[in-house]
């Protein structure tokens, strides 16, 4: 049986930050949720330093399930722990400080292995696979969520456009030491990592990525890592963006639904396919 495509995105704008957040809290704990139920744990990989931020609608809320988090990074600069530029140091400020996940459950780079890039990638991705060799038999590592953002040039995790990195079939993680801005020398999670998860959530907000938002989800076939994250079915990608960074944005928004399930995604999903047929018909008619 020939495999599914992947699912187009899902695509939620909100009147306001707030709102976005108090949502994300909720999608969050509904997918920790179902994967506690069908694995026993929920394992999340988290970005880069301000997204986390938009955590903090899950701090002091009674149905979270804090023993039951596995945190990875999705990318990392080589740098101390404790560096200004850690993706852990920045998630640690703005998120995890405030949260009682067992400290052995957050998975950190070896900081004794940075001035070896390659040994650095080959250590954090033998973390994951002793991770999830015992319950995931597939080719890639199977992440509950992973939470990422948009850079200002179609960015995401430390996979810039038209890098080799985003040919990379073999690799979990890998390394890169001309990483365009911010620091030089990072290791990352690979292309197919981010398109093996059961979802993959982008958080956008403000007038800044209006422009960029547009191009991702208006223009996918300009090939943006961005636009390439597309979770093999049954995972699905969702979009968070405030009205903001959603003002240019043509793509047919999805009403959010307080999701209780997996079935509720996928509702989702369908809503999106069906509203997006329409706006093409319509464009199509117009063309006429």
């Amino acid at each position: 049986m020939p495999a599914q495509p992947p699912a187009p995105p899902v695509f939620y704008s909100f009147q306001n930050n707030d709102i976005l957040v108090d949502s994300l809290a909720n999608f969050v704990v509904k997918a920790q949720r179902d994967a506690v139920e069908k694995r026993g744990k929920f394992t999340i990989a988290l970005s880069r330093g301000s997204l986390a931020a938009n955590l903090r609608g899950l701090v002091g809320q009674e149905n979270v399930q804090w023993d039951k988090w596995e945190v990875f990074f999705c990318d990392e600069a080589a740098v101390p722990l404790s560096d200004d530029d850690s993706n852990y140091h920045s998630n640690y400020l703005s998120f995890l400080s405030t949260v009682p996940i067992p400290p052995s459950q957050v998975h950190t780079i070896d900081p004794s292995l940075i001035n070896d890039l390659e040994e650095l990638a080959d250590q954090y991705e033998k973390q994951l696979v002793n991770h999830f060799a015992a319950s995931n038999a597939a080719r890639y590592p199977t992440f509950d969520l992973m939470l990422l953002g948009m850079g200002p040039d179609g960015e995401t995790a430390s996979l810039f456009p038209g890098h080799e990195l985003l040919s990379e079939r073999d690799a979990w993680v890998s390394y890169l030491e001309d990483a365009p801005r911010g620091p030089k020398k990072r290791i990352t999670m690979t292309l197919p990592v981010l398109t093996h998860c059961y979802r993959a959530v982008f958080v956008v907000s403000g007038t800044e990525k209006a422009d960029m938002l547009h191009t991702i989800l208006d223009e996918p076939e300009t090939g943006l890592p961005c636009s390439r994250v597309r979770p093999a079915a049954p995972g699905l990608v969702f979009w968070f963006a405030d009205a903001e960074a959603a003002s240019k944005t043509k793509y047919p928004p999805t009403t959010f639904r307080w999701i209780d399930n997996q079935k509720e995604a996928e509702e989702a999903v369908e809503a999106a396919k069906r509203k997006l047929a329409r706006r093409l018909a319509q464009e199509e008619s117009g063309e006429d």
